[in-house]
């Protein structure tokens, strides 16, 4: 493996974020995989216990029950398999960027979309160590990931988030310094509560659950997420009440 990549395509009119695991193999792959798809979650634990990014490995798909599909990776020359324990609220993209540390000082490479497998297509696939030729980048920048994700995730609208940046004088989250987009992180979230809590209790729980969360290592969309748990979870009480 020479590189993991998160993409934003559209599916089916949606916007979707891709998990794009870049492999050298005969020739130069991509295995595109959804974030939140068992596959790729089973792959991010496992290869984040791979020390030497140098030796090959194996890569290949299980069957699950229906559709469901989960990820093994072997030391392709001991057989070894990476085993990680099963932990669903892992910090994925923390986990993410833990891996891209490590690949840091290996090459990167533009690819066609020929070269990019669905991993239902993946069989059992040997990854070589990267060859020497780098090429340019092409990679999301961390801010406009991090705004897509939560956009995403709070099913905040799009237009709203550019009538915001217009505002900015900008036209893309990466263009402004992080406090700036720590405002407009927490402004969606907000938003995104106000017709299920009082404004100041959501206002409070979100420094709470989010903020100070963030500041213990939690990843940033981890603690969101149980935030918005959290949140349903107060305002469903409430109504059983009534």
């Amino acid at each position: 493996m020479v590189e993991l990549r998160v993409t934003a395509k559209e599916y089916e009119g949606r916007d979707s974020t891709k998990l794009d695991i870049v492999i050298a193999a005969d020739e130069l792959y991509v295995i595109r995989t959804g974030i939140e798809t068992n596959f790729a979650k089973t792959f991010l634990l496992a290869v984040s216990l791979v020390e030497d990014f140098n030796k090959s490995l194996i890569i290949s798909t299980v069957a699950g029950d229906k559709n469901t599909v989960f990820c093994r990776l072997y030391d392709a020359q001991t057989k070894t398999k990476f085993k990680r324990e099963w932990d669903n609220q892992a910090g994925w993209f923390s986990i993410i960027a833990f891996i891209q540390s490590k690949l840091s000082t290996s090459s990167r490479y533009e690819l066609d979309e020929q070269d990019v497998h669905s991993h239902q297509a993946a069989a059992t696939t040997v990854v070589q160590p990267p060859s020497p030729t780098p090429t340019k980048p092409n990679t999301i920048h961390p801010q406009d990931l991090r705004v897509k994700q939560i956009r995403t995730l709070t099913n905040y609208p799009i237009d709203l988030v550019k009538e915001w940046l217009q505002f900015q004088n900008a036209s893309a989250p990466s263009e402004l310094p992080v406090s700036v987009v720590d405002k407009l992180v927490r402004d969606i979230c907000l938003a995104w509560a106000a017709d299920k809590v009082d404004p100041n209790h959501a206002a409070s729980s979100y420094q709470q659950q989010v903020l100070d969360a963030i500041a213990t290592g939690v990843d940033e969309v981890t603690a969101i997420q149980t935030w918005m748990n959290y949140l349903v979870g107060q305002r469903t009480a409430v109504s059983s009440r009534s």
